[in-house]
């Protein structure tokens, strides 16, 4: 579905655009394109998507993980929400799936409470939402990966970069890659390395995987750049340009999937 003939340089590497745009159509066509047409769309850090004022940490937490597991389209998944600190569970249990993994449709079915799944959250990204919500969605990308059991492009080792590029796919791009740099000069008062998401995918390389999934999307770039940290903007604005140039230039229309 990827073949295309580059009349422009690159704003990254050539082999590292390739892996995006080869991982995007596996996060597509694995994890369920027709839940990804019908039901996708972008997820930006505003009060549209995470409305309402909440009381304590604990109702914070709780009630952005809820919103974010309904966008990921995860509601009928058995996740048991704890703090890091209380999160004891090394493997995914043993699950049964049925109909899809996402969306309506998905029935997953745990024996006993040992089956829930653990996902857990830091009390110190109360003042970063952003990494709260990207968290969380690492933690789901990572389940949908370990259910699914087919390796993304670049096998076994390039699974953790694979996760961020899923919970692009899943609509969280701009969370991605506003978090996964984060700024550390000043007097050091407003950075807390305990607050940040880990990160897989570089920050470049989340940016250029939010083009890709706005123009699947029809997402127009003036509707992003202004959420993405500033030094980004330029950046976006260029490889979002690029992907569709891309996909007029192709033979073959590579982003017919959306």
């Amino acid at each position: 579905m990827f073949n295309f003939i580059f009349s422009r340089k690159p704003l990254i590497d050539s082999e590292t655009q390739q892996w995006l745009f080869s991982c995007v159509e596996w996060a597509i066509s694995t994890f369920e394109q027709q839940y990804f047409t019908d039901h996708t769309e972008l997820i930006l850090p505003t009060n549209k998507f995470y409305p309402g004022r909440v009381a304590s940490v604990e109702q914070m937490a709780r009630t952005i993980f809820e919103n974010t597991k309904s966008y990921c389209g995860l509601s009928n998944w058995p996740f048991m929400l704890k703090p890091f600190q209380y999160k004891t569970q090394q493997q995914l249990p043993h699950l049964t799936i049925t109909g899809s993994l996402r969306g309506e449709q998905c029935k997953v079915i745990a024996n006993d409470e040992s089956s829930l799944i653990e996902v857990g959250y830091l009390a110190a990204q109360i003042n970063q939402p952003q990494d709260m919500i990207a968290t969380y969605v690492q933690q789901f990308a990572s389940v949908l990966v370990l259910s699914a059991k087919v390796l993304p492009p670049g096998g076994k080792p390039m699974i953790p970069q694979a996760i961020d590029v899923l919970a692009c796919v899943m609509g969280f791009g701009v969370m991605f890659t506003n978090t996964a740099y984060q700024f550390k000069g000043g007097c050091g008062s407003c950075y807390n390395p305990r607050a940040n998401r880990q990160v897989a995918l570089p920050e470049n390389d989340m940016l250029y995987a939010l083009a890709i999934f706005c123009v699947l999307k029809n997402e127009h770039y003036k509707n992003v750049t202004p959420h993405l940290k500033k030094h980004l903007r330029s950046s976006y604005k260029k490889m979002f340009k690029q992907v569709q140039l891309l996909q007029s230039s192709s033979e073959k229309n590579i982003l017919t999937i959306a």
